[in-house]
């Protein structure tokens, strides 16, 4: 009798644990009874919000659905401009359940399933106007309005699937690699050309004022060699002037003197020797004895 009772003390609460199930903040639930999902008196997806429900143990099941915000980020994809030309685009996707039903029914409450779908019908939106536009009119600032009209478009196939789309953003736009390498590659071959333009106008300015400053030191040593010259012809013809009134005031004096710097200057040297003749014009101021 003790066994029975106890058995069904745990029985009861096994069916008591069973029969409660709670449905958590941010979260909502969906019943199946035998796999098949439980409605409403008109018909619709029974959906449970969060707090403390109850079922039928054994006999229904619960199966919870994230209510929270999510967000789409998958790696990024090409999408051709209006231009014809490839863009390499990162974007992400924020978006919600907001008809837990239909989600289910029409993802079988699969979140990479919804996440499959959903970025169809981005791909589609951004595809669209990514076409319309030139990579000047992206870059240059109309990227959201392209945001804007790319989350409206794909809103209208999202919501087949109980889905709300919270925000469409694009993080980044890039050439693809082949692109990028050929567009950097003219650069450096302009900003190449353009340097040796800069280097050859500075050389050609080195050049003229490198002549510019050589006419003028030519100019200046001309005219210093001319004052040079003209000051030394004036000495001369001052020193000229000075013997020719030294010799008019005494000319034997002078021709003494003139005589005396003669031998100072030719017998420096004790070990020089003159041999001339004794008559010689040169020594006539040695011939005399009288100090005439």
């Amino acid at each position: 009798m003790k066994n029975f009772l106890l058995g069904l003390i745990a029985v009861g609460v096994f069916v008591a644990t069973s029969s409660v199930f709670v449905v958590q903040e941010g979260e909502r639930g969906i019943v199946f009874q035998f796999s098949k999902i439980q409605r409403t008196t008109d018909g619709a997806i029974r959906v449970f919000e969060p707090g403390m429900h109850f079922k039928l143990p054994l006999v229904e099941t619960v199966r919870k659905l994230d209510a929270k915000v999510q967000t789409l980020d998958d790696p990024a994809d090409r999408f051709v401009t209006s231009e014809k030309k490839d863009l390499l685009v990162d974007s992400y996707v924020k978006w919600k359940i907001k008809d837990f039903g239909k989600y289910y029914l029409a993802t079988g409450g699969r979140t990479e399933r919804a996440e499959n779908l959903l970025k169809q019908y981005i791909n589609n939106g951004l595809r669209t106007e990514f076409g319309t536009r030139t990579i000047q009119q992206i870059v240059s600032g109309e990227r959201s309005e392209l945001m804007v009209k790319a989350m409206a478009q794909a809103s209208k196939g999202s919501d087949e699937l109980g889905i709300e789309i919270v925000d469409v953003r694009v993080k980044k736009i890039n050439l693809p690699d082949e692109i990028s390498n050929n567009i950097f590659q003219r650069m450096r071959a302009e900003r190449t050309a353009v340097a040796k333009e800069h280097r050859a106008r500075g050389m050609e300015k080195a050049e003229v004022l490198r002549s510019d400053v050589d006419a003028k030191v030519t100019i200046m040593v001309a005219d210093a060699e001319r004052n040079a010259r003209t000051t030394k012809g004036e000495g001369d013809a001052e020193a000229a002037k000075t013997y020719a009134d030294a010799y008019s005031k005494n000319a034997d004096f002078f021709s003494f003197v003139r005589s005396m710097e003669a031998y100072r200057n030719s017998f420096q040297n004790k070990s020089d020797v003159m041999i001339i003749q004794p008559d010689n014009e040169f020594f006539k101021h040695m011939q005399s004895m009288s100090g005439n």
